[in-house]
């Protein structure tokens, strides 16, 4: 995982720069997701008469043995995609035997790096694929313990949009509004927090800044977010196309975006007839099929053209899924914690979003953790966090290093 966390930033950009960025004749049909065989996560006819956040099914879950003591309720419910239109979400409810009515909520984004449903959180809490379980178990029981109930988005969404941050954003506020709205999980006038790290990061950090206009009625007393990409538009003009082990996760990223954007990011358009075969292949598929189909190529093998002209609804495209382009700002206070010498994300984003946020008046504490790997940043910087949202959930004054 460590060769993946190394090289998924840069080779999304080179792939984006070589694939997406091109002027295209012909709109080639985007790859979806095979049809979920659960109708449980099917959206209702009448999606479009609810409102984001309303809860459209429940399910209470079987035990897990990873999380004992622990009630498991899996919420469908309505949000909405990249262009304004309804789609149905879903996220699952950990309830902690020591729960007291309106007591803490965190809403947990945990890096999801797939093209499959079958990926999404609510299905791998339940997989027998040792490859595929939930590697956070032992903090998120820590934070159980101490009586917090614990929400985990499928952030994705029901096409497995992978690359999409707005879209992350948005689900992860309409999956509070729907804990919230769920009475039997006694959280409605709860305070509520959320944190992630890298990909999940990018879901919480847009939550955040979206929170002010998309869901202000939320009670959120904090964000914590760690190694996040701010900047999508500076990783493509910074970062190179070489082959790379991790190829296929940047590719897997280009397919989730034309899955949300197909009119608009024609990726499929620039495939040729090899880059179309291994999109086909990693249409369903998880991390480790994604690497495997990947592994080792480039942009430029799978492209018609090595065109690197700017194509302008590209870019547009992936300017709005950069958040130091985004001109809103969050309310709540904000941790933020990142790698000064972070080998994968131009950490100079980070910075500018970050100090535009402070002179907007938000809290911000940030972290340096001195590490230039990107997985062992989160893993330091997590307890630092994780005292922070507790005092948030506390009451106490939000420090600041603005």
């Amino acid at each position: 995982m460590r060769i993946v966390a190394r090289a998924m930033l840069s080779v999304f950009a080179g792939w984006i720069a070589a694939s997406c960025l091109t002027a295209a004749a012909v709109h080639a049909v985007p790859v979806y997701p095979a049809a979920d065989p659960d109708p449980f996560y099917a959206a209702p006819r009448n999606l479009s008469a609810h409102r984001p956040g309303d809860v459209l099914a429940v399910r209470t879950m079987p035990p897990i043995l990873l999380f004992p003591d622990t009630v498991v309720t899996l919420i469908k419910f309505r949000s909405t995609n990249s262009t304004g239109k309804p789609i149905a979400a879903t996220t699952t409810v950990l309830t902690p035997g020591n729960h007291v009515s309106d007591g803490p909520l965190l809403s947990y984004q945990h890096m999801i790096n797939a093209l499959g449903t079958r990926c999404a959180v609510s299905r791998e809490l339940y997989t027998t694929d040792p490859t595929m379980v939930i590697r956070e178990a032992p903090a998120l029981n820590l934070v159980l313990r101490r009586g917090w109930t614990v929400a985990l988005p499928d952030h994705l969404g029901p096409t497995s949009a992978y690359g999409a941050a707005r879209l992350g954003g948005q689900i992860t506020l309409d999956g509070i509004r729907a804990a919230q709205r769920l009475s039997g999980l006694g959280l409605t006038h709860s305070p509520v927090a959320m944190a992630g790290y890298s990909g999940g990061g990018m879901a919480t950090a847009w939550a955040a800044a979206m929170a002010p206009r998309y869901a202000p009625e939320l009670n959120l007393v904090g964000a914590a977010e760690g190694g996040v990409p701010m900047n999508m538009v500076t990783m493509v003009r910074a970062l190179g196309y070489s082959p790379h082990p991790a190829f296929g996760l940047a590719m897997a990223a280009a397919i989730g975006l034309e899955r949300e954007y197909p009119n608009r990011l024609p990726v499929s358009a620039q495939l040729n007839t090899a880059g179309m075969a291994v999109r086909d292949r990693m249409a369903n598929s998880c991390t480790n099929e994604i690497l495997a189909a990947g592994a080792g190529h480039s942009a430029m093998e799978f492209a018609k053209s090595a065109n690197l002209a700017a194509d302008a609804q590209a870019r547009r495209v992936v300017e709005e899924n950069s958040l130091e382009l985004y001109d809103g700002v969050p309310k709540t206070a904000v941790f933020e914690w990142h790698s000064p010498v972070d080998a994968l994300l131009p950490v100079e984003s980070i910075i500018n979003t970050m100090h535009r946020y402070c002179r907007a008046g938000t809290r911000v504490h940030t972290e340096l953790v001195p590490s230039p790997d990107h997985l062992t940043t989160a893993i330091l910087g997590l307890p630092a966090a994780t005292i922070w949202l507790a005092d948030r959930f506390a009451g106490l004054p939000a420090p600041s290093t603005c």
